[in-house]
C-alpha cells in the first residue's frame, strides 16, 4: 500500500453519486415544490435521461454543457409527468438543483484528508459552472475543478481521464480516479489509471440499493471517502 500511496500524485473524483447525493437531494427539493409527482421516480427518470441525451449529442458531434442537456431532460419529465404548467421561471430553478447537490456524511472529511497529501480535483460531465456552485455549497475543498468541459469530450472519452494528467503535468499512472461507477474505472484504467471504487449502495434511493461488491482490477476498494483516505495513509 505504501508503494501505492507514494507513486500517487492526483486523485481525481468523479462527482455524481461519488461525492454528492443526487439523488436525495433532487427528490428533496422536487418534494418541496409540491408538483403532485412521486419526487424518488421524478429523480430517477431525470437521471435516467442522462446518458441517452449525451450519446445524442456525440452522435451529431455536437458540444453541450450538462446544465443544458439537464434542462432538455427535465421539460420531457415534466411532460411525462404530465406537470405542463411550471412556470418558466420555477423550471430554470428546478434545473439549477444540479448546483446545489448535498455531499454524502463523508465526502467533505474525506477529501479534506487527502487534500493534505495529494492533489485532489473534480473529474465530471458537469459543467464548470456547476461544479464550481456545488463545491461552494457543499464545501467541497477541491484544489482543481476539471470538467468534460475542459476538454469538450465527455466521459468516458480517454481525452478526458489523459486530460488530467496533462493538466498536472504527470504520467497517467500518477493519477487515481475514484468512483462509485465500475464503467467509469474501466476506462480510466484503460488509459493508465490507477483505480479506487467507492461504495455508494443507495445512490439510486434506499428503495433501490445497488451491488457495490469489489472488482479486482481496481486498485482499491473503499466503503466511503473517509475509507480511501485511511487506505492512503491520510
Amino acid at each position: 500500500m505504501t508503494k501505492l500511496a507514494d507513486n500517487i500524485k492526483v486523485i481525481a473524483f468523479d462527482i455524481f453519486g461519488t461525492v454528492v447525493d443526487w439523488h436525495g437531494s433532487v427528490s428533496r427539493e422536487v418534494a418541496a415544490m409540491g408538483l403532485n409527482v412521486d419526487p424518488d421516480a421524478f429523480a430517477l427518470a431525470w437521471r435516467a435521461g442522462y446518458k441517452p441525451a449525451m450519446a445524442e449529442v456525440m452522435q451529431r458531434g455536437e458540444w453541450v454543457i450538462l446544465d443544458d442537456l439537464h434542462r432538455r431532460i427535465l421539460d420531457r419529465v415534466l411532460l411525462d409527468f404530465e406537470v405542463d404548467d411550471l412556470p418558466e421561471d420555477q423550471r430554470r430553478q428546478l434545473n439549477l438543483v444540479w448546483h446545489r447537490l448535498e455531499p454524502w456524511p463523508d465526502s467533505v472529511e474525506g477529501l479534506t484528508r487527502l487534500k493534505k497529501r495529494y492533489t485532489i480535483c473534480s473529474l465530471s460531465n458537469g459543467n464548470i459552472g456547476l461544479l464550481t456552485d456545488m463545491a461552494k455549497n457543499a464545501g467541497l475543498p477541491w484544489d482543481c475543478i476539471l470538467s468534460a468541459e475542459n476538454f469538450n469530450k465527455y466521459k468516458p472519452h480517454p481525452d478526458t481521464y489523459l486530460g488530467v494528467a496533462r493538466t498536472f503535468a504527470v504520467e497517467p499512472a500518477r493519477v487515481m480516479l475514484a468512483a462509485a461507477h465500475h464503467s467509469d474505472l474501466e476506462a480510466a484504467r484503460k488509459c493508465g489509471l490507477e483505480t479506487a471504487y467507492i461504495e455508494r449502495p443507495f445512490e439510486y434511493g434506499k428503495q433501490n440499493p445497488k451491488p457495490v461488491a469489489p472488482w479486482d482490477a481496481n486498485s482499491l476498494h473503499s466503503t466511503s471517502i473517509v475509507d480511501l483516505a485511511r487506505q492512503l495513509d491520510c
